[in-house]
């Protein structure tokens, strides 16, 4: 039977009795054996309505002879036998039941999808759960529960922001460090050629290059700025998109030397604690960067649906670290969301 990781979580009535009897309605469930349950932790709610009282958290490791959807249904049982009420987005709640884990499964089907898509950089649920499953494998990064916690605690509180041109993700990272009073590092004009270059068969390679240098010189570790006591450090871009635009661009000789450069950087730049993307159709994105009284070129539509497939490919690798995807149709939304991934991490 697979081992499942699931996170609980009360802020109304009395916490710990809705904890005790969740965890022990789950644990007579004759589909699902309790093998561990964490300590509870009390923490500061994030998101949604000012005024909610304090969160007691925690996590259980089960295993199960119930498929995915099943296991579902019977935490959303729980919950509404508990009395759980589902009245808006992070709001209030007597109990809450979150799949995050299913073995190493994952799944996008309806209501469910697993690995949680939150999991990754939230503390209240990565420091209970590192209680009882430290060494299960997030299966979308490659790292442990422990490993995902430790990149919490010791890395710095730097968001990259990355996207397809057109998203508005420098827009985003701009509104990111306004709202949390943080440090913006930007690459605008990174990429500007000299005309005698403009076109020749090098320009891709050259522009690659000069974004490294640019970039790698905002994230030197070795800077001052990286000392500065600040709540937050946003770039509007992410180190390793360098890697995607050079794939989709360059090949053989052009491409080894780009990509031996990225690596060689690497090794000196503040890595994200978290990385987000903001997506889009093609056909959106390019329209915001073209004419606005004229229909977007479709030569324009097919090199952004490029670029943003490069993008993604990449940041599906494993081991890249926590990415959240958000949505650059709904800017408020997508600021909201950041915002709050960002209080999730403290």
């Amino acid at each position: 039977m697979p081992d499942c990781l699931i996170a609980l979580g009360s802020n109304q009535g009395d916490r710990t009795l809705l904890l005790n009897e969740a965890v022990s309605r789950l644990a007579r469930h004759p589909g699902v054996a309790l093998r561990a349950r964490s300590r509870d932790h009390q923490t500061l709610p994030v998101g949604g309505p000012a005024g909610q009282g304090p969160f007691l958290n925690g996590a259980v490791l089960v295993e199960t002879s119930l498929p995915p959807g099943e296991l579902l249904s019977a935490l959303l049982q729980i919950e509404r036998d508990l009395g759980r009420c589902r009245r808006g987005r992070w709001g209030p709640r007597t109990i809450d039941l979150d799949l995050l884990l299913y073995g190493r499964e994952m799944i996008r089907s309806g209501d469910l999808e697993v690995p949680h898509p939150r999991m990754a950089w939230r503390r209240f649920v990565l420091e209970p759960a590192a209680e009882v499953a430290p060494d299960m494998i997030h299966p979308a990064i490659g790292w442990t529960i422990r490993q995902l916690l430790e990149h919490l605690q010791n890395s710095r509180p730097y968001v990259a922001i990355t996207g397809p041109p057109g998203s508005g993700k420098a827009l985003l990272a701009a509104e990111l460090a306004r709202a949390a009073a943080g440090r913006l590092l930007s690459d605008a004009g990174a990429a500007s050629l000299p005309p005698d270059l403009q076109g020749s068969a090098g320009s891709a390679a050259e522009i690659e290059l000069q974004f490294i240098r640019r970039r790698a010189e905002l994230l030197d570790l070795d800077l001052p700025v990286w000392r500065e006591q600040t709540s937050l450090w946003v770039s509007d871009f992410w180190f390793g998109q360098t890697v995607a635009y050079a794939r989709m661009a360059l090949t053989g000789s052009r491409l080894e030397e780009v990509i031996g450069r990225w690596r060689s950087a690497s090794e000196q730049v503040c890595p994200p604690k978290l990385i987000a993307v903001v997506d889009a159709p093609p056909e959106w994105c390019a329209r915001r960067v073209a004419s606005p009284i004229a229909p977007p070129p479709a030569a324009t539509v097919e090199r952004i649906a490029e670029i943003r497939s490069a993008i993604l490919a990449t940041l599906g690798a494993p081991s890249g670290g926590p990415v959240l995807r958000l949505d650059g149709r709904r800017a408020g939304q997508a600021l909201e969301e950041l915002t709050a991934a960002v209080a999730a991490m403290r």
